[in-house]
């Protein structure tokens, strides 16, 4: 049996989603913890394929011992160069960690809905990106000092980036399923308010017209991710002190 992918979610019903079902179909069990209700972090990812830490309605910037326990936490991947991938919220965290900002924009314009995604030159290099990307932040972060920049936006600059060997941020959702839309832009209706979002039914239009672009980018990353080399000899130091 492969090894498992750490998932790490902030809500109590909340769900991997489509980046769970396709790590499942390359037969990835999924260890799922959810740190804001107690589910510790493991000390090491030597037991695991990699980890992937999802979004939630909390700023990385809360103070709460949870909130700032898991921006901690992140050492562990990097230090054993671990394939890590941070989505919303989990890149936000993990560019705090790394040392940078994460802030609203000064005029308050948020991305809710499907926005432009550009990758940078060394974007293209690593595989192709999809050209509409599912938002739902209101928050953007810096891009840490020594990070590899893969793409940008209009209204966020920094929407994906690369630290070290295997540690990815995105500021973007791919791991949206169907269902998973449904959801928010139900119990979520009151931020189609908010400046520089967009109604409900240009999220459904956009899911049509874009989402085999998003789904041909998932798989194509999850592959280069997985297929990672790991450092053997930081994992070896975190077994050897358990």
């Amino acid at each position: 049996m492969k090894p498992p992918v750490l998932i790490v979610l902030h809500q109590e019903h909340s769900t991997p989603g489509r980046v769970g079902q396709r790590l499942a179909a390359r037969g990835h069990p999924l260890d799922i913890r959810r740190p804001r209700f107690g589910d510790p972090l493991p000390a090491t990812l030597a037991h695991h394929a990699g980890a992937v830490v999802f979004g939630g309605p909390m700023s990385a910037n809360d103070g709460d011992d949870y909130v700032r326990s898991e921006i901690d936490w992140l050492s562990v991947p990097l230090a054993e160069q671990a394939p890590l991938l941070g989505i919303c919220l989990g890149a936000q965290m993990l560019a705090r960690h790394l040392g940078a900002p994460v802030a609203r924009r000064d005029d308050g314009l948020v991305e809710i809905g499907y926005y432009p995604l550009r990758p940078t030159e060394a974007g293209s290099r690593l595989c192709t990106w999809p050209q509409m990307v599912y938002q739902w932040h209101s928050e953007g972060f810096d891009l840490p000092a020594g990070a590899e920049h893969l793409a940008t936006g209009d209204l966020f600059a920094n929407q994906a980036f690369r630290y070290g060997p295997s540690a990815f941020a995105f500021q973007f959702h791919i791991e949206l399923t169907l269902a998973m839309m449904h959801r928010w832009t139900t119990r979520g209706a009151e931020r189609f308010g908010l400046p520089g979002a967009q109604p409900r039914h240009h999220h459904l239009e956009g899911r049509a017209l874009y989402d085999v672009q998003s789904l041909a980018f998932l798989d194509a990353f999850l592959d280069l991710w997985l297929a990672l080399p790991r450092a053997e000899a930081g994992m070896a130091e975190r077994l050897a002190a358990e």
